[in-house]
């Protein structure tokens, strides 16, 4: 197996249970907890460091072994979706927030599910 897509798959991972992690947080916030949006708030630079770490094993997929160019860009939308719902949570906008936030987990989802399903080419796996 390609160090590549396994580092893709592990970032991939990761960021969708983090994005699991981020609505958990949420949720128990809007139910009183008021600590817990600081959490949410620290979250969220997390959800931004690994959504730019996603591009880099995109990127890295590509240059080292050919792989598929889309993920880059689907990673790269994932890091914009993730900074404007940063943006938005910041300026207390929750009819974007809420909406964006799906969209953010059915994308993560979608590019898990994908880096799992991918079998590199032989040009990819050396």
């Amino acid at each position: 197996m390609s160090a590549p897509i396994t580092l893709l798959r592990a970032l991939t991972c990761a960021f969708l249970l983090d994005t699991l992690a981020q609505a958990a947080l949420a949720g128990l916030f809007v139910t009183g907890n008021v600590e817990l949006l600081a959490w949410h708030d620290a979250n969220a630079q997390v959800l931004a460091a690994l959504a730019a770490a996603q591009v880099a094993a995109a990127v890295l997929l590509r240059r080292r072994g050919g792989g598929p160019l889309w993920p880059i860009a689907a990673t790269a939308a994932l890091l914009v979706l993730v900074l404007g719902q940063q943006g938005l949570g910041q300026a207390r906008i929750l009819t974007g927030h809420i909406p964006l936030a799906l969209g953010i987990f059915g994308t993560a989802t979608a590019l898990t599910c994908w880096s799992f399903a991918h079998r590199p080419t032989a040009a990819e796996a050396s």
